[in-house]
């Protein structure tokens, strides 16, 4: 059985395949970004947990990343359509259909990445911040 932490980031991950954009998990950067954009969900780090006791809870706010690239002569408006289309995607259910108390995603630090021969990439990391609670840290 999957841990909260699977549970909950396959859930995002779920989210975002839903998107027009082609989503991977973990994955490296492809040779060739698909028209519609790439979103790259990396795991990202659980962070120290705030610890209650009797009975003993971890509420952890969890900071997974999600790479976001367009390419091609519009990536600019392409990109600000992928950035938007994930920012719905996320404030269409805040706790993941229950399995986070909230869902919270950070600006976009996005960076023009020239490609020798080819329309650029115009690519940011967004970071998505998972508040949820376990019973215990490794589970």
């Amino acid at each position: 059985m999957p841990t909260p932490r699977e549970t909950i980031l396959a859930a995002l991950h779920a989210r975002l395949s839903a998107l027009p954009a082609t989503s991977l998990r973990g994955e490296v950067l492809p040779e060739r970004v698909p028209v519609e954009g790439l979103l790259i969900l990396r795991d990202g780090e659980p962070g120290e947990p705030e610890v209650t006791l009797s009975p003993p809870r971890y509420h952890f706010q969890h900071r997974a990343e999600i790479e976001a690239v367009a390419q091609g002569a519009e990536r600019d408006d392409a990109f600000d359509a992928l950035c938007a289309s994930i920012g719905a995607a996320l404030a269409d259910d805040r706790t993941l259909g229950g399995l986070c108390d909230w869902v919270e995603a950070e600006a976009p630090r996005p960076v023009d990445l020239p490609v020798e021969g080819a329309a650029g990439l115009k690519a940011a990391t967004i970071a998505v911040v998972l508040h949820y609670t376990t019973d215990d840290p490794l589970i």
